[in-house]
């Protein structure tokens, strides 16, 4: 029982404290006064024991950008954030376009031991938009693809994303289409309106997005396929979602940490960390994705996270790359945007930002209850530990992080995936095979 662990006094998703015994990767029995002899036992007195955190929306660079992150660092970043499972974006050099790439992502992940790691196919080869990729290989293949993506572009083309939705559907596949309308966002340099005029910045309208999303949810619903709705970051966004939900199309939809608690105002300082794909907008919209994600029009969180070397963040704000990192602050965020405020309880954290985001992936073996007989992928969070987010809390390969020097609640204190832990009281463990 050497590999054992005993985890003893934790509040399972929020509520009522019990004791979670772990052995061979299983739960094997959740109580009070569990007992297990040669075990490690865990003291979890006041932390709040959540499934795995699952990540439905990552960029590991790797293969190809190896300067902003690998699967090693990125899944090390995941750890520390609590998450066991990444879904990886296909923008990488070669794309992930073919059953070849996606399949040495997966080894890669294997081979790295802290999260598992699973590609997303690109729905277009090349993410040029001009032709289906490989997405029957790709789901046949080892590395079972079941998500397609080209985000970083929008599919804009009505035609090839109709293909695309058609051609997912004969397996279970989702379309995670990237909503940007690219004619109305040329130039553009951050959210369009009062601020960017202030600012003389290029203005990146809301429409733009709306405008994808509403042609997309209409192409579902005629296809009769699933997709899903990548980063929704506007009010009206919401609105189109929750209208397509009434009407019961097969639509899902994120948000990122980001989103839900930063607005436009932040570039006034014209800090390229908080330059961003959406970008920031209004508080008006925050607000909308918040109650958007409080009463289930938004289905889940999804970090989005995505590293840049510091010469691509330390230029002048036109020059500056989109992106933020966000796998170690998500759960940070989601406390304090979500939870503090009221509108979440525990309970919806976890299907937020584990259960739902591994069912709409198909991944098994995440985002399942806390019970006897499921798989150990666990995280353990204090919610009464926090302080200022510094590069101490950031374990990836780039610090472009928008909560650098920010107060953020919180601690992720223990990750444990596959029945060992990744994160141990607050540090990573160093994975062997």
């Amino acid at each position: 029982m050497s590999d054992a662990l005993l985890i003893v006094g934790a509040r399972i998703e929020g509520g009522d404290s019990a004791d979670i015994l772990v052995q061979d990767g299983t739960i094997t029995e959740v109580g009070t006064g569990l007992s297990a002899a040669g075990a490690r036992t865990i003291d979890a007195d006041g932390l709040i024991a959540l499934p795995g955190l699952v990540d439905l929306h990552t960029h590991l660079r790797e293969p190809g950008y190896e300067a902003s992150e690998t699967i090693l660092t990125g899944t090390r970043a995941a750890a520390a954030g609590g998450f066991t499972a990444v879904f990886a974006m296909p923008n990488t050099s070669p794309v992930a376009d073919t059953a070849g790439v996606v399949e040495q992502e997966l080894a890669l992940g294997e081979a790295a031991g802290y999260a598992t790691v699973q590609p997303i196919g690109a729905v277009t080869v090349g993410q040029k938009g001009e032709r289906l990729a490989e997405l029957g290989a790709m789901a046949a293949s080892r590395a079972n693809v079941r998500v397609f993506s080209d985000d970083g572009f929008c599919v804009f083309d009505p035609l090839i994303m109709r293909r695309a939705l058609e051609y997912v559907k004969s397996f279970g596949g989702v379309i995670a289409q990237h909503a940007q309308d690219p004619r109305l966002t040329e130039g553009a340099q951050m959210n369009e309106g009062a601020v960017s005029a202030d600012l003389g910045l290029a203005g990146w309208p809301a429409v733009a997005e709306e405008s994808i999303i509403a042609r997309d949810v209409l192409l579902a619903e005629h296809v009769g396929s699933r997709l899903h709705v990548c980063h929704l970051s506007t009010a009206g966004s919401v609105d189109i979602i929750r209208w397509a939900k009434k009407r019961g199309i097969n639509v899902t939809a994120e948000v990122t940490p980001h989103h839900l608690l930063l607005t436009e105002d932040l570039i006034r300082g014209y800090d390229p960390r908080f330059k961003v794909n959406p970008p920031l907008r209004r508080e008006e919209d925050v607000q909308a994705v918040r109650e958007g994600l409080a009463d289930g029009t938004i289905d889940i969180v999804a970090t989005d996270h995505a590293p840049h070397p510091d010469e691509a963040k330390s230029c002048e704000w036109a020059a500056a790359a989109n992106g933020m990192v966000g796998l170690e602050s998500a759960l940070r965020v989601v406390h304090t945007a979500m939870v503090e405020t009221g509108l979440l309880e525990w309970t919806d954290v976890a299907r937020v930002l584990s259960k739902t985001p591994a069912r709409i992936g198909g991944l098994a073996g995440h985002g399942t209850d806390l019970a006897a007989g499921q798989p150990a992928e666990i995280t353990l969070y204090d919610p009464s530990a926090g302080g200022v987010f510094t590069t101490d809390d950031l374990r990836g390969r780039s610090v472009n992080s928008p909560y650098l020097q920010r107060e953020l609640p919180g601690s992720v204190r223990w990750t444990i995936h596959r029945g060992r832990p990744t994160l141990a009281d607050g540090e990573l463990v160093e994975m062997t095979s």
